[in-house]
């Protein structure tokens, strides 16, 4: 466990000083183990229904208040790992949380769709 929290640490600070903002499921699996993450799933109730991500929480990126109901639950010093369906929305909702002042956000290449249990 101490390794694998010494690994996290070093992954973290090297994608953080190359600006890496996406990551593959590999990485965002390794990311989840930690304590001080959060998973959201950034599309609509109803996609987050029909199959999610264990634990993730759902926060819809298309509500007005997206921004303000995430900064309302997840503490701005959390690690957050994003996703949607594909891409697209996941990459908006990073920006957002990143100038919210979420310091450390990441997205999942190629969303919900691509994941494998």
């Amino acid at each position: 466990m101490k390794n694998t929290i010494l690994v996290l640490m070093f992954l973290v600070t090297i994608l953080q000083a190359f600006g890496q903002k996406k990551i593959d499921q590999k990485t965002f699996v390794s990311f989840m183990k930690d304590d001080n993450t959060v998973v959201l799933d950034v599309r609509t109730p109803e996609e987050f229904t029909e199959g999610h991500i264990q634990g993730a929480l759902n926060f819809n990126y298309f509500s007005d208040s997206f921004v303000k109901n995430v900064t309302g639950k997840v503490g701005k010093s959390k690690i957050l790992l994003v996703y949607c369906a594909a891409g697209g929305r996941s990459a908006e909702a990073a920006k957002a949380l990143k100038k919210a002042g979420y310091k450390t956000v990441y997205d999942l290449i190629g969303g919900y769709d691509s994941w494998q249990d």
